[in-house]
């Protein structure tokens, strides 16, 4: 060492040094910044598991009020159970003798339930929970079908027990559905709906499918053919119409008095006769009060599925 040079001072943790500080002065600086991070990343990794918790919690609470919040059903007590009075007694015992006739020939069972609310179910999940409920069917074939009638809700469903989904399938209740049962209850002719449905299940349920389907394909065509034939007397009126007119006009500018003379007696003709053939009249259904039918009938321990198929009017 020179004379007269200081000694170099050893690197000071506060003050850098000649390579721009000590490897102690960056480590304590890093020290604090890493901390922040651990701190931060703790923190973050309980909020996420207090969501956790709670979002299960609400999970578990919203499970529990659907338990609770079970559709109520009534008791079966025949094979049709009528809660609003759709139908008149002489219909209802027609059709219990027809469900009575079915089930003694196959052993499938075939429940009419006309229902006064689906208590703001889908239709589909009220169908489902009632065929459980009630066990419509044996229980070692699940032989059970449920035509279910909401007319507050203007719905109805065909259930179909789990041993008949391969049989009466979901194309053949929407055929039945839509060519049997809603055109009946359209025109607001709720038993014949429910009867004209009950004999195709029926006949389904016999093995004649293609009966079904046949009334299908007769019910579209008519249909089809019903709309022609309206278009053709809507384009006859139109026509007869305006011949009408034109005739009416060439009189008028032909007899000019005796145009104004008709038209004098026609508004005095039309001043007595319209008031006395002015009417009213009536339609729709209306309902009593609850009835079902007799007792002795009970569900067999049958199973659903969720196989059938829904509609509306």
């Amino acid at each position: 060492m020179r004379a007269g040079a200081r000694p170099a001072s050893p690197a000071s943790p506060l003050r850098p040094g000649r390579h721009g500080g000590s490897a102690l002065r960056r480590g304590e600086l890093l020290k604090p910044r890493g901390q922040r991070l651990l701190a931060v990343l703790r923190q973050a990794r309980l909020q996420a598991i207090a969501f956790i918790a709670l979002l299960l919690g609400l999970l578990l609470i919203a499970g529990g009020t659907a338990a609770v919040a079970q559709p109520k059903f009534p008791p079966l007590t025949g094979r049709v159970v009528d809660e609003v009075g759709l139908l008149a007694a002489d219909s209802r015992r027609a059709l219990e003798r027809d469900l009575e006739a079915l089930e003694t020939k196959s052993t499938d069972q075939l429940v009419v339930y006309i229902t006064r609310s689906l208590q703001g179910y889908p239709i589909e999940d009220f169908g489902y929970r009632l065929g459980r409920h009630w066990q419509i069917g044996q229980k070692d074939k699940n032989n059970g079908v449920l035509l279910i009638v909401a007319p507050n809700e203007r719905k109805v469903r065909i259930e179909v027990g789990r041993g008949l989904e391969p049989q009466l399938t979901d194309i053949l209740t929407k055929l039945i559905i839509e060519n049997a049962i809603l055109p009946a209850f359209r025109r607001n002719d709720f038993p014949g709906g429910i009867m004209a449905g009950v004999r195709d299940i029926r006949d389904v349920l016999l093995g004649d499918a293609e009966a079904v389907k046949e009334r299908a394909r007769s019910a579209k065509k008519r249909t089809t053919g019903g709309g022609n034939a309206m278009a053709v007397a809507v384009l006859v009126l139109f026509i007869l119409i305006a011949v009408s007119v034109v005739w009416a006009q060439s009189m008028q500018t032909a007899h000019p008095g005796r145009a104004m003379r008709s038209r004098r007696d026609a508004r005095r003709q039309g001043d007595s006769i319209i008031p006395s053939t002015w009417g009213s009249s009536s339609g729709g259904w209306s309902s009593g009060g609850s009835s079902d039918s007799g007792g002795g009938f009970s569900g067999g321990g049958g199973d659903f599925g969720g196989g059938g198929s829904s509609g509306s009017w």
